[in-house]
């Protein structure tokens, strides 16, 4: 058997693994763990780029970028419920793929991850370093070398902050995020009540300016514009669910709570997301915050409610931290898996009394920390969403090819039609990685084919199942 039908085997729901993290969280934490990854600097930017693609017909381009959203979700449900691993979608190919395709997941995990919480880092140092700035703190100790600057010190701290929070354990790290969590919904429910009182339905006329299909002639500027091109743009917001079924192994209840936290965080933030964008494009006219920065602080300032707009903007400020807390925990929990399976050094997978893999977690630190201390991460970012694209298009298609495989496996929560669901998840993900910048997707190439020759020369030889196979 080679190495690309080389298989795990499948541990059933309730069955644990032999080195597994102990059990802390339940679903409300879960629901928490996955709103805080998913709602971020996304809902209060890419509304206003979403409306200059689409019109007020960007609410369409919402629903349309959730419902694909949704597919990846209950694929994401019923894998994570079958097999409570802390590999993710890395974990589900191994079983389902094959040895080589789990590298190649688990590879752009490793891309996901890693650029997320880099630029949210600095995304949260953009709005801290003023104020260091104004008081003393020097310039060229908030910006990276491509800015002039020597580091980026800011966003090295959030993560430092945020691994320290989850050190002492995930419980308390839990706890944490929820209050966070709760935070930034309070944020967004104080924008709706201020804004969607002033909905005028004229400002939705014409509803869909710019057609339905993608199409850059719709433009002098060659920018591609529609509903499905602003989809493209806005489907960006609403990752992030993925990282809760890192937290499989940790889970009390994995057969029960993980479909729950899965299913319920992407319900809650469609919701959140559909009544905000509605507020906001029946407030004032799109044209007004069309590509905006800040759309929702404009929006406010232009209802004359401007001191509404700085607690907004302070707010999600204190909330942003979430997202670098669920992505940070949820790439520690697949190194975790990639180290247990002999990609990473075995050392690394060892647990700390209070129950986290500290030496995994400090690692991803370090990694994270350098990146967004240090490189030009407005130029890269764009491949973090190559690479969960191509997560979200192998767990389709692992839900499939188990279904054909593994039909009598114990499936605590079944997807209703499963082959719909599945062909949803690959389809829609596919058309959004093909609607990707040309450079964007060339960069992924070339990242997956280094991946491909790390494996080749070392994966392929260290993998505990690669050594299994070979021993006589």
């Amino acid at each position: 058997m080679n190495s690309w039908t080389r298989r795990k085997p499948i541990t059933p729901a309730g069955e644990r693994h032999r080195d597994a993290l102990p059990p802390t969280l339940s679903w409300p934490h879960l629901v928490a763990l996955g709103v805080g990854a998913i709602v971020g600097t996304g809902i209060l930017t890419l509304i206003g780029v979403g409306a200059d693609r689409a019109g007020p017909a960007v609410l369409l381009s919402f629903a349309i970028a959730g419902a694909v959203c949704a597919c990846a979700a209950l694929a994401y449900a019923e894998l994570a419920a079958m097999m409570p691993a802390a590999g993710s979608a890395y974990s589900y190919s191994y079983a389902a793929l094959g040895e080589a395709i789990a590298w190649v997941v688990g590879w752009s995990l490793i891309l996901e991850y890693s650029l997320v919480v880099s630029t949210v880092a600095v995304g949260w140092s953009g709005y801290a370093s003023p104020l260091l700035i104004g008081i003393g703190f020097p310039a060229v100790l908030t910006q990276g070398p491509e800015l002039g600057g020597i580091i980026n010190l800011p966003a090295v701290f959030i993560i430092a902050v945020v691994t320290g929070l989850l050190l002492l354990g995930t419980r308390e790290s839990a706890r944490v995020n929820t209050v966070l969590v709760l935070v930034k919904i309070a944020t967004l429910s104080l924008f709706v009540a201020y804004a969607l009182p002033h909905f005028d339905a004229a400002n939705l006329q014409p509803f869909m300016p710019y057609g339905f299909v993608s199409s850059a002639s719709a433009s002098a500027d060659g920018v591609p514009r529609g509903v499905m091109a602003a989809a493209a743009i806005v489907f960006f917001a609403f990752y992030g669910f993925d990282a809760i079924s890192t937290a499989a192994e940790e889970t009390k209840r994995p057969e029960r709570d993980l479909a729950i936290g899965i299913i319920g965080s992407m319900v809650v933030c469609t919701l959140i997301y559909l009544l905000v964008a509605a507020a906001a494009v029946g407030a004032v006219p799109f044209t007004r915050f069309a590509g905006s920065p800040e759309p929702l602080a404009l929006i406010l300032r232009s209802l004359n409610q401007g001191g509404v707009a700085r607690v907004v903007a302070t707010a999600a400020v204190i909330a942003l931290p979430t997202v670098l807390l669920a992505f940070l925990y949820g790439q520690s929990r697949i190194f975790l898996a990639m180290a247990r399976d002999g990609f990473l050094p075995q050392g690394l997978a060892r647990i700390s009394r209070r129950g986290t893999p500290t030496r995994i977690t400090l690692m991803t630190a370090v990694l994270v920390a350098i990146l967004a201390g240090l490189l030009p991460i407005g130029e890269i970012a764009a491949l973090a969403n190559a690479g969960t694209l191509i997560a979200f298009i192998a767990v389709g298609l692992c839900l499939i090819v188990l279904r054909r495989s593994a039909p009598d496996l114990p499936r605590p929560f079944r997807v209703p039609a499963a082959l719909v669901v599945g062909l949803g998840a690959i389809g829609g993900c596919l058309y959004l990685f093909l609607s990707l910048p040309a450079k964007t997707l060339l960069w992924c190439l070339v990242w997956n084919a280094i991946g491909l020759a790390i494996y080749a020369l070392y994966g392929q030889r260290k993998s505990a199942l690669g050594r299994n196979k070979a021993a006589p």
